[in-house]
């Protein structure tokens, strides 16, 4: 997209920091050797008369023309996988609906964007009603009934011995991390399919691997993913691509803070030393930056590929592959190592006798 300037306008422009300008941060259609006159005249206030009519061409983040865009729905947009993804569509001429629980974040990153490129919608996929009122906006507002892209991201941890656990957090997990993705994607599929779009999923090595304390968060995660296989076969005939994204140890913030529960048998020294490591498994394993994590997704996204199954982040396709061919008891016995677990279990082994 191009704006044109006259020697007026330059003229004011010289009066101002140069370096903030977009004359400056754009492309400028003309020679290197215009160019290098063009800058000396603006620094000197003055325009010569052949230069009236020069054409800037600005980055697409900040003049864009919303008709050209593909249009996405990201869940889970005000931190981390989704606010990154969020930000990497726009920049690859994605209109973005950025939905969460809490969107000041996310009004704060559309700011970067012209107006319309990312809207942040308030969205608790855990309500089904928050989830159809969300879709009636979309039918009122999607060019064609169509949408491109729907990255079911939004996510809740819960780490927690598997036989502490209570209702509420079971429900609480499966709502957010199972059953609103399902919802989202049952309301939306008719949007879907009039564009031949794509569906993504936040998947997780959780859902693979045995992580200590991850029984509830693993079970979630293993469920998206059965349900991502399925849901690949049955949109083959709409056109509709549905990619798994298999995640390792990305650098966000998902990270469980909630302390052990009061009644948890592993309320002592060694106990708590154990379920503090595991809280750190990421951060302590050298993680995948965001941003470059956003980057590869979204690559996948851009491709034609259909692969269901991507592997991102630290270690996901490596410890896929052990988990798929190592016998189990030689993983058990890595994970006990790993995560400092002999301590812990040699205390509850005496508390037996």
């Amino acid at each position: 997209m191009y704006q044109h300037y006259t020697s007026d306008d330059f003229y004011y422009m010289s009066s101002l920091r140069f370096a903030r300008m977009p004359f400056f941060k754009g492309l400028v259609s003309c020679s290197s050797k215009k160019l290098k006159h063009i800058k000396n005249a603006i620094r000197s206030r003055f325009i010569p008369s052949q230069y009236y009519s020069i054409r800037i061409k600005y980055p697409t983040s900040k003049m864009s023309n919303l008709s050209n865009r593909k249009i996405a729905v990201v869940t889970g947009a005000s931190q981390g996988i989704g606010y990154h993804v969020s930000r990497e569509l726009a920049q690859h001429n994605y209109k973005v609906y950025a939905c969460a629980r809490h969107t000041e974040a996310i009004e704060k990153l559309a700011e970067n964007f012209a107006e319309g490129v990312i809207i942040p919608c308030h969205l608790d996929i855990s309500k089904v009603v928050e989830i159809k009122k969300f879709k009636e906006k979309l039918g009122l507002e999607l060019p064609g009934q169509r949408l491109d892209l729907l990255f079911n991201n939004a996510g809740q941890s819960c780490t927690v011995p598997a036989i502490d656990v209570t209702d509420a957090m079971v429900e609480q997990c499966f709502q957010v991390n199972v059953f609103g993705h399902i919802n989202m994607c049952a309301q939306l599929a008719e949007f879907l399919i009039n564009a031949k779009g794509t569906i993504t999923f936040t998947g997780s090595l959780a859902g693979i691997a045995a992580f200590p304390f991850g029984s509830i968060y693993g079970a979630t995660k293993a469920a998206i993913h059965q349900y991502a296989r399925v849901l690949h076969l049955e949109m083959r005939p709409f056109g509709v691509r549905v990619i798994n994204t298999i995640t390792g140890g990305v650098a966000t913030d998902i990270a469980e803070k909630r302390p052990l529960p009061d009644h948890s048998y592993l309320n002592f020294k060694e106990g708590i030393e154990a379920f503090d490591r595991r809280r750190e498994m990421a951060k302590r394993n050298h993680p995948t930056p965001v941003e470059e994590y956003a980057k590869q997704v979204v690559g996948d996204i851009l491709s034609s590929r259909d692969p269901l199954d991507v592997y991102r982040g630290k270690l996901a396709r490596l410890l896929t592959l052990v988990y798929t061919f190592l016998p189990y008891w030689l993983i058990e016995w890595g994970v006990e190592k790993k995560f400092r677990l002999h301590a812990a279990y040699k205390v509850l082994r005496e508390k037996q006798h």
